[in-house]
């Protein structure tokens, strides 16, 4: 049955990854504002790859045309990959912490004041530290479980481009 959906119902999919990305989304912002953990900039960063995921995967779930449909495949794939990046280099830091404390500050400064911050501030406001893990579930870190819910939707989005690449 899951295969199927990846050669019958590639929009299905697609709307799954968009879904999943929002409850992702909801969940941080549960943990933020209901638990008290302060979200650092690196999971800012990581905010706005899953609302990127979502905006596409969702578009592309709206197309019925192949060159729509899996032309977001393709930037799905790559925003996962771009987010995985993010989370993995925050686990790292996490394993390794540095001895002074940075989160490479500035080229996360800089996406912390793209426009989307002012029209959405509960969503991208952050300060903590990217080398403390301040929540666990199962022995992994929130950065841990990012880096495979990215990972998980870059490998559906090579799977249903293999599946059904146009060509």
């Amino acid at each position: 049955m899951f295969i199927s959906a990846f050669e019958n119902h590639p929009r299905r999919v697609l709307a799954a990854i968009a879904l999943g990305c929002l409850g992702l989304l909801a969940f941080g912002l549960y943990l933020q504002h209901v638990v008290g953990l302060e979200p650092c900039p690196m999971c800012i960063v990581q905010r706005y790859a899953l609302v990127l995921v979502a905006l596409v995967a969702g578009g592309a779930a709206l197309f019925k045309n192949r060159f729509w449909l899996f032309g977001g495949v393709i930037k799905v794939g790559v925003l996962a990959v771009l987010g995985a990046g993010v989370a993995a280099r925050q686990s790292w830091l996490q394993w390794n912490p540095p001895e002074i404390l940075s989160c490479g500050r500035d080229f996360f400064g800089m996406i912390e004041s793209f426009p989307l911050k002012r029209a959405i501030p509960m969503i991208f406001k952050g300060s903590g530290d990217c080398s403390t893990v301040d929540w666990t579930f199962l022995g992994l870190s929130i950065a841990n479980w990012s880096f495979l819910c990215f990972s998980g939707i870059a490998l559906l989005a090579l799977l249903l481009w293999l599946k059904r690449r146009p060509g």
